[in-house]
């Protein structure tokens, strides 16, 4: 007789624990996020550590997602794109994954995230001026599954991304 058996669980989406970084990966991250350019000999001087020491850490942070790509401390207005804005889209959401796929391709969204409340998702632009955030949200209301949008302009950031303060 065979016995039913469930189905394996469907493995959840790999969350980083910031309680798994020692002291050392913390040393380094910090480091980082004062110079994210110091090269890993500067680092290694600069915390004492070996620089193979230093070398393995980063890899080990970087394999596992913990450190983001360089690029995300462009500063959009530095290429033109002086303008930022929030906007919030409903979805339909049978439509979810060719959505993600069409605003991915729009090059002014800088970020995209997956919200809960009133809407689905945040989406973060940079624009030159207030016709060029017109013509964006044209083109994200024109990505699949998107049924309605509402732009916010952000008119002065007051405190910059940052993460330091989470390693301490």
């Amino acid at each position: 007789m065979v016995v039913p058996t469930s189905p394996a669980p469907a493995p959840s989406p790999r969350v980083i624990d910031v309680t798994t970084l020692d002291g050392t990966d913390r040393r380094i991250l910090v480091a980082l996020d004062r110079d994210p350019r110091a090269t890993v000999a500067q680092l290694a001087m600069d915390l004492g550590l070996a620089r193979g020491t230093v070398h393995s850490r980063l890899e080990k942070l970087a394999g596992d997602g913990t450190l983001r790509l360089n690029s995300t401390r462009l500063d959009p207005a530095r290429v033109g794109l002086s303008m930022r804005a929030l906007v919030t889209a409903s979805v339909e959401q049978s439509e979810f994954d060719g959505m993600v796929e069409d605003v991915s391709r729009i090059p002014e969204v800088v970020e995209c995230l997956g919200i809960s409340g009133d809407s689905d998702l945040m989406i973060q632009i940079a624009a030159r001026d207030a016709d060029h955030v017109y013509d964006i949200t044209q083109r994200i209301m024109s990505c699949r599954g998107i049924r309605r949008t509402s732009t916010s302009i952000v008119l002065r950031e007051l405190l910059a991304y940052r993460t330091e303060h989470l390693l301490r």
